[in-house]
């Protein structure tokens, strides 16, 4: 999908940016460039859609040269995700969303349910497509600018810090979301962050940069079990050289499974009797076909003394991993999160296992005393949507991939975009 020849970038007054960059990027995958600042990793990205151009050597993209292409027509051929947003204040939500798709000139009565679409994708309701950004949060306004970077179909979407700004609650779920939606819609993105965490658990591989030069390229697992040198264990640290130890297994290996749950239609008495039945501080609640809808806790039918009180309405919510999950990510929730167990859903929120920090412990010592289990992680699955359809329909023939479409070099006068 995109490759780099001997590439370098020299800025006016000497300073080299990047040099001898030579990468290959899959199509579909998810690359991370990270690095300290001032590593070159934004200025590599950023030459990918010519808004930086190479001093020497060459970027291809589907074999194409860049520099061979319309700089105007590249960028609108890639998603481009910013952490300032940037969405236009003047215009609705379902203007943003649909800028790109008309500059290429697609249909404009096939744009609606695209943008529809979309915006069910980050959970956000159809009705705040009529709303302007300035009546939306920070997080909401960021979900709208990575579906804004979908919504023409580019095969490449190009991430600069996009979630940066925001809190670490609102970046977590955001940072989910978008992993997501880039395996659903099997779009090769290229993400630069500053933040290690981050780049672990989004990429497929991480691009470390150091004094403009790439010093590792590989599979987050690769890195951690072997940093090429002190550089990248500093960029690491000891904390994660450490977990690098734990497993790369998802967590439906070590969960206990069928854990203790009750339907929303039972009362508070139910819970505490089966608590104490059970030996258990927590029941999940869950509905006729077991769908995971809250949790409640010993204290919180206490507070209800002998007033019994529906499950549905004292019932709290639960945060909860998919089954998927792998294992040392889920350590990390119940450290961060500063909890017991961590229910454990499948791709249909229901509820079938639960990780607690005594498998946790068990999983921490076997890996660092035991034997390594090295399985591979079973590829996930998504239910399909018609949105691949409604592009298809709405660009008609001015949707093709880059270097196969109408992309010539500028002519004289022209501007960029």
């Amino acid at each position: 999908m995109i490759e780099f020849k001997n590439v370098k970038k020299v800025y006016p007054g000497g300073q080299v940016a990047a040099k001898d960059i030579n990468l290959k990027f899959k199509d579909g995958e998810f690359i991370c460039f990270i690095g300290a600042s001032g590593s070159g990793k934004t200025t590599c990205m950023r030459m990918i859609n010519r808004m930086n151009e190479i001093t020497s050597g060459e970027i291809l993209i589907n074999g194409v040269n860049i520099k061979d292409m319309d700089p105007v027509d590249l960028r609108r051929q890639i998603g481009y995700v910013i952490q300032q947003i940037g969405l236009l204040p003047h215009m609705t939500v379902y203007d943003n969303i649909v800028l790109v798709p008309r500059l290429l000139k697609w249909d404009e009565d096939k744009l609606r349910p695209i943008a529809e679409n979309l915006i069910k994708k980050v959970d956000l309701p159809v009705s705040y497509l009529d709303k302007y950004p300035s009546e939306l949060s920070g997080g909401q306004q960021q979900r709208i600018g990575v579906i804004r970077a979908l919504a023409a179909d580019q095969d490449i979407i190009l991430m600069d810090e996009p979630f940066g700004a925001l809190d670490p609650i609102t970046r977590d779920a955001l940072q989910k979301l978008v992993k997501r939606l880039q395996r659903e819609m099997g779009k090769t993105i290229v993400f630069v962050s500053h933040d290690m965490d981050e780049a672990l658990n989004l990429a497929d591989r991480i691009v470390i940069m150091g004094k403009g030069k790439v010093v590792q390229f590989d599979t987050p697992e690769n890195i951690l079990k072997n940093p090429s040198n002190d550089y990248v264990k500093g960029l690491l640290g000891e904390e994660k050289l450490n977990e690098a130890k734990t497993s790369y297994e998802t967590v439906d290996k070590i969960m206990l499974k069928n854990p203790v749950s009750l339907t929303s239609d039972r009362s508070t008495y139910d819970a505490l009797e089966m608590m104490r039945r059970k030996r258990v501080d927590t029941i999940f609640v869950v509905d006729e076909e077991n769908h995971l809808l809250g949790q409640v806790g010993m204290f919180d039918v206490q507070k209800y003394g002998k007033n019994i009180k529906s499950l549905d309405e004292v019932l709290l919510k639960a945060y909860a991993i998919e089954e998927n999950t792998i294992i040392m990510n889920a350590i990390r929730d119940i450290y961060n999160l500063d909890i017991k167990n961590l229910p454990v859903v499948d791709s249909e929120n229901k509820l079938v296992g639960l990780v607690t920090r005594a498998t946790v412990v068990d999983t921490i010592y076997t890996n660092l005393w035991g034997q390594d289990g090295d399985e591979a992680k079973e590829e996930e699955e998504y239910e399909e949507d018609n949105l691949t359809q409604l592009m298809h329909e709405a660009s008609g023939d001015s949707n093709s991939k880059i270097g196969q479409g109408k992309s010539h070099p500028k002519k004289s006068g022209e501007k960029d975009d």
